[in-house]
């Protein structure tokens, strides 16, 4: 067996088995008996997001390969101090390839539309994966991607950062104490787009030099270029590459619910948009989803709005306006049978509960979270089993309910959409063939797992 063989598997044998181990001890990764032991990072994309990802990475472990499309920012990486002369790549293929048994963890921090081909490559590889929200552009890869973690049984994490935060945490546990009686129903907002959408495709004009546009489309139709309208930001209204406002921040504002309620597998969901021409998204929405009663909770109603949308006022039980910052407020109401949970902001950790001075907060018991992407980091060192948001048990389901609401939006072209009848197990809307593309797309020639 090689080497590198050798060591792989000694780090998904210490992920197996978990923090037992090492709950009393210093781990392995942190004595550095030779440079060897320490985690070797490859990073796909290191611009934007990928920024904050790979300087994560640097700090938990060695990078020691880059990819990116554009050569510009590719360079510029290469030439940050805290990496280990990393190696670059233009095509996380040729990487993969190329680094194998040379890497021990990737991140993922593309556009959309590549998360699930370079997340599974990786994985098939068996390598541990760190794969930005949402997980992936459809609810198929979604649940694909759960398949594969689960079988290659390797380390994973999305990069829903609220998750980790103890504000999050204490709502969640507060909603499943039963402190405030029966879940009646949650509704959830944005302040997104903030980019342009439910537009007319551009005039192409000239790539340039350092942008490599064939592989920035990737697994996407060919279409021209158009500077600035989609790269390098606002790709995420367009159907091809991104998952509008709904999968750009739903994986961060839908987050405290859905760990607080198991928000998974809604029966059906409708949207109301302000229509679109199934090539871009539309300028605002309103999506229904309607999930069955579980162990834990009836059957709720749980409702998403973006584009300006918002709740009524008669749901902040006496709340003179949204806490909020920016251009107009994100957050969540979870409305109950003794009060209202009312999450202002992205990611869950500041809340009140209303009507104000009617409810104290109980002593809650939740675990606190080390950081991020410390858990991840930490998952694969062996120092704990799991991090909270492996695509298996958290981060997969959270991304398939999110994407579901896609295809109630694209069914609302017009306006008022039909209702979407959805069966889970099968991955099919019962009721609507003509969305079961939005549910599995096709790969252009050349792009597959």
């Amino acid at each position: 067996m090689a080497p590198h063989s050798s060591r792989r598997d000694f780090l998904k044998t210490s992920t197996a088995i978990g923090a037992a181990v090492f709950v009393n001890a210093k781990p392995a990764f942190t004595q550095e008996k030779s440079p060897n032991e320490r985690v070797r990072y490859a990073c796909i994309g290191v611009d934007g997001k990928g920024r904050s990802d790979s300087g994560d990475a640097a700090k938990h472990g060695d990078v020691v390969a880059i990819c990116d499309v554009d050569d510009s920012k590719l360079q510029k990486a290469a030439r940050n101090p805290q990496f280990k002369k990393p190696e670059t790549f233009h095509d996380y293929r040729e990487m993969l390839e190329k680094m194998d048994g040379k890497i021990d963890a990737v991140t993922v921090s593309t556009p959309d539309h590549h998360h699930y081909l370079a997340a599974a490559s990786a994985m098939k590889r068996g390598l541990a994966c760190f794969c930005q929200k949402p997980l992936t552009h459809s609810v198929w890869e979604a649940r694909e991607l759960q398949n594969i973690a689960r079988e290659m049984n390797v380390p994973t994490m999305m990069g829903n950062q609220g998750t980790s935060y103890g504000g999050l945490r204490k709502a969640a546990a507060l909603l499943q104490s039963g402190h405030l009686g029966t879940i009646q129903a949650a509704h959830i907002f944005t302040n997104r787009p903030v980019w342009e959408q439910g537009v007319a495709r551009p005039e192409p004009s000239e790539v340039p030099a350092n942008l490599n546009w064939d592989l920035w489309l990737g697994p996407a139709p060919e279409r021209p270029y158009a500077n600035g309208v989609y790269h390098p930001f606002a790709w995420r209204g367009w159907w091809d590459f991104g998952t509008g406002a709904l999968g750009d921040m739903a994986c961060h504002t839908f987050n405290m619910p859905f760990m607080a309620l198991g928000l998974k597998n809604p029966k059906t969901i409708q949207a109301w948009t302000s229509g679109h021409n199934k090539d871009s998204y539309p300028q605002s929405s309103k999506i229904k989803f309607e999930f069955p009663a579980d162990d834990d909770r009836p059957a709720i109603d749980v409702w998403w709005y973006d584009g300006g949308e918002l709740p009524s006022k008669e749901l902040l039980l006496g709340l003179d306006e949204f806490k909020k910052s920016g251009r107009s407020p994100s957050g969540a109401l979870i409305v109950c049978e003794k009060g209202t949970l009312y999450s202002w902001g992205d990611y869950g950790e500041n809340w009140m509960l209303l009507p104000e001075g009617e409810n104290e907060v109980p002593d809650l018991d939740y675990e606190e979270s080390p950081g991020h992407f410390t858990e991840f980091h930490q998952s694969i060192t062996g120092e704990r089993k799991r991090a909270t948001s492996n695509f298996e048990n958290y981060a997969g389901p959270l991304t398939e309910t999110i994407l579901l609401g896609n295809l109630a939006v694209w069914a609302a072209a017009d306006g008022e959409g039909k209702k979407i009848e959805w069966d889970a197990e099968k991955l099919e809307p019962t009721n609507a063939p003509e969305v079961a593309h939005v549910v599995r797309r096709e790969y252009r020639d050349g792009w597959s797992a």
